[in-house]
């Protein structure tokens, strides 16, 4: 009486409170954020909940015809036949009990979907016992009530996508992903029986579990698959806690993703936005394309597999588009080719090479201190520093003499642009990088004169970023990774006249013949400006460059950073650069940008037949229509202190003549007139006049003031000078 009582008053309450399929499906979390391209494919994946590992629902039409049968035949052959009970199966197991027989429950799969889906109906995992009389009750309310509600597809789908499977596999996917390495609907008959042998009991060991399935194929009449079927099955259950799924603790082991480094980047974004403990989104909508990904993926991985005998295994891919800093495509490391294809190459500083020779340049057109047409000397030079002197090499260690900027940008030489750092400064130079968003650590005292050639850090993405601002007229902004948010505002760092000069210098494939020939990689059928740069012994080699759309950035290297073998500016990224650029433009060609206010094309020759004579582009008011060494050589506006470095440390020798100890002063940007028009000041007194003078050191701090024809400052350096006073020889010692 009490029984009926009970089931009279709990069955219609439990069945009432049975949510709807659709409620159940939509409630469903995967244990991974999943990052999805523009267009909604997923491109990654990235574990969130370590509860559980659950992957994506799947649906019974992509769940594989073996394991649908398997599961039916163990679990519940009358599946298709009862309405949610199985009242044969009920009285077998009370008469087994009866008569203390063994036997598996009578719980059907709608019975045990009820559970699952009532964590209230579930078997406490610790306990050793069967279920409580109103547990069984319950699940038996919430299966009727299922069955009332669902259709059967839909409960064998629930079923299979909430059913535990072994350890913290939650759901066919994730199980048939981890133990199988495919999706649900390509397991075959013999991976079918294994996963159903773990439903009855997970935690099994091998051969209990081998058993199992072995009788499950019985059932479905394939007992040839039996054969071999312990090791088979032993080896799938490795995969649960092997190493490599260890490793792959952060995402799900789903084939190879197409942005892995991206979508951990994406979804540590949400992460930090939402607070702690608070849940992100299930799928993030990334910026880039899918397609694009793709081609790049499969660009560096041909050509790194083609350099693999000059010792290089690392690359890393970066496509922004030039208006809305979108990453179109982000490949952060060359996968399986790599021994630390975790890391993230795009995001890792790396030493920048000559790729910031660009910068420099644009930075002392600005000044007025060059011009495209300026002759610079490309001839061995010696600089004092704090440690002794700085002497800048060609890569080639040969040296052309006077040259262009033009000239001397485009073939990536060094001396001249150590001597445009001379001009510049290293302490604005810096200020000039870390505007365009580099990650530059140090001050620029701390790189020195080394800063022209590329001796910070910085990353692939943010260097192609800064790249990106001179096919945006000098505007700099950040990247954007997630579709939907508002683009930033791009306030102005370069000039837009300086920025179109260096676009038309490094698009320039004549100016550059000096170094990579006519045809190269850099050579592409459509207008693109381009740079490369490698860094010291050729650990790091970069080709960063951009077209009318889109800038595009490529390093190859070791992530050990061991050195590559005979690995250039053409023959390392830059091909990865060119395949990457012909596919962005194969449906819409890219033009030159147009010529911005303030800058003019100028007919030009050089004296001496120094370069052929061109059309050359200056900035309004420093245009020159012929160039000779010597005083037309160069218009660079205000003169500036060339030698000694600011911040030089003199140190005296007591055992030297004081006239070997004399320090020469060199000023740059005067010649004939200008020259003997500007002065020196030390201290705040006269020490000289024209573009060099020589001065007898004495210890102490000194402030050297360069002044122009009219006594006006025009550049300050500070010195200071160590050591024991120089001793004047009297009249009695020199005789």
């Amino acid at each position: 009486m009490r029984l009926a009582i009970l089931i009279a008053g709990t069955w219609p309450v439990l069945a009432w409170a049975v949510p709807s399929f659709e409620q159940v499906r939509a409630d469903w979390r995967s244990a991974d954020v999943i990052v999805t391209d523009r267009h909604g494919e997923a491109i990654g994946r990235v574990r969130d909940d370590f509860r559980a590992r659950r992957g994506d629902w799947i649906g019974l039409a992509d769940t594989s015809p073996a394991l649908r049968t398997a599961i039916v035949l163990s679990e519940d052959k009358r599946f298709y036949a009862h309405s949610g009970v199985d009242w044969q199966g009920v009285a077998a197991a009370a008469w087994a009990n009866l008569w203390n027989t063994r036997t598996r429950g009578a719980s059907t799969l709608t019975m045990q979907l009820a559970g699952l889906i009532d964590d209230d109906l579930r078997r406490p995992a610790s306990a050793g016992q069967g279920r409580s009389l109103g547990q069984k009750l319950g699940q038996a309310a919430g299966a009727t009530a299922l069955e009332r509600n669902w259709s059967k597809d839909q409960i064998l789908e629930a079923y299979l996508n909430l059913v535990p499977f072994r350890g913290e596999l939650v759901g066919l996917s994730a199980m048939s992903q981890t133990l199988f390495g495919k999706y649900p609907n390509g397991l075959d008959a013999r991976e079918s029986a294994v996963a159903v042998a773990l439903v009855r009991a997970p935690n099994a060991r091998a051969a209990q579990v081998a058993r199992r399935a072995c009788g499950i194929l019985q059932e479905m009449r394939l007992p040839r698959e039996c054969n071999g079927l312990e090791g088979f099955t032993q080896l799938a259950l490795l995969r649960t806690g092997s190493v490599a799924q260890q490793v792959q603790a952060s995402s799900s082991p789903v084939p190879a993703q197409l942005a892995p480094h991206l979508s951990r980047i994406l979804v540590s974004q949400a992460r930090a936005q939402a607070g702690a403990g608070a849940a992100i989104p299930a799928r993030i909508q990334s910026t880039v394309d899918g397609r694009l990904q793709r081609v790049a993926v499969t660009s560096l991985d041909r050509h790194l597999r083609e350099l693999a005998g000059r010792h290089v295994e690392d690359g890393a891919v970066v496509v922004l588009d030039n208006a809305t800093g979108e990453v179109l495509a982000y490949v952060g490391s060359s996968g399986a080719l790599s021994a630390a294809g975790q890391v993230d190459h795009a995001a890792a500083l790396r030493q920048a090479g000559s790729t910031l020779k660009p910068f420099l340049y644009a930075q002392a057109l600005e000044e007025r201190r060059l011009t495209a047409a300026s002759l610079l000397d490309d001839r061995p030079v010696n600089l004092p520093v704090g440690g002794g002197l700085y002497v800048p090499q060609n890569y080639d260690h040969r040296y052309a003499g006077w040259v262009s900027t033009r000239a001397a940008l485009a073939a990536s030489l060094n001396v001249p642009a150590v001597r445009t750092l001379v001009m510049v400064t290293p302490h604005r130079f810096h200020k000039r990088l870390v505007a365009l968003g580099l990650p530059l650590t140090e001050a620029g005292d701390y790189y020195g004169y080394s800063l022209a050639l590329g001796s910070a850090d910085v990353s692939l993405l943010s260097l192609t970023n800064a790249y990106r601002a001179f096919s945006n007229g000098g505007r700099y902004a950040p990247v954007r990774w997630r579709e939907g948010t508002a683009a930033p505002s791009m306030p102005a760092v370069m000039s837009p006249g300086a920025s179109y000069v260096i676009g038309d210098i490094l698009s320039d494939r004549h100016a550059r013949a000096r170094t990579f020939g006519l045809d190269s990689p850099l050579t592409t059928r459509f207008w693109t400006a381009v740079k490369t740069g490698t860094s010291k012994d050729m650990r790091d080699n970069w080709c960063i460059g951009w077209s009318q759309r889109y800038t595009v950035g490529v390093w190859v290297g070791n992530a050990s950073g061991a050195s590559m073998r005979e690995v250039s500016g053409v023959s390392g990224a830059a091909p990865v650069w060119h395949e990457v650029m012909e596919a962005l433009h194969r449906s819409q060609p890219s033009v030159a940008p147009a010529m911005p206010a303030g800058v003019e094309r100028v007919a030009l020759s050089f004296a001496d037949d120094l370069e052929p004579a061109r059309e050359e582009v200056f900035l309004a008011g420093t245009a020159l229509t012929h160039v000779s060494v010597g005083a037309a050589t160069v218009r660079t506006g205000a003169p500036a202190i060339a030698n000694p470095a600011d911040g030089t440390i003199f140190a005296l020798d007591p055992d030297m003549p004081p006239a070997a100890q004399r320090v020469w002063f060199h000023a740059e940007g005067v010649a004939g007139q200008t020259a003997r028009a500007v002065s020196w000041r030390m201290d705040g007194k006269p020490l000289g006049r024209g573009g060099e003078v020589a001065w007898l050191p004495w210890p102490g701090r000194h402030q050297v003031e360069l002044l122009d024809g009219a006594g006006k400052v025009v550049d300050r350096i500070g010195i200071e000078v160590r050591g024991a006073t120089v001793r004047v020889p009297s009249a009695a010692s020199r005789r």
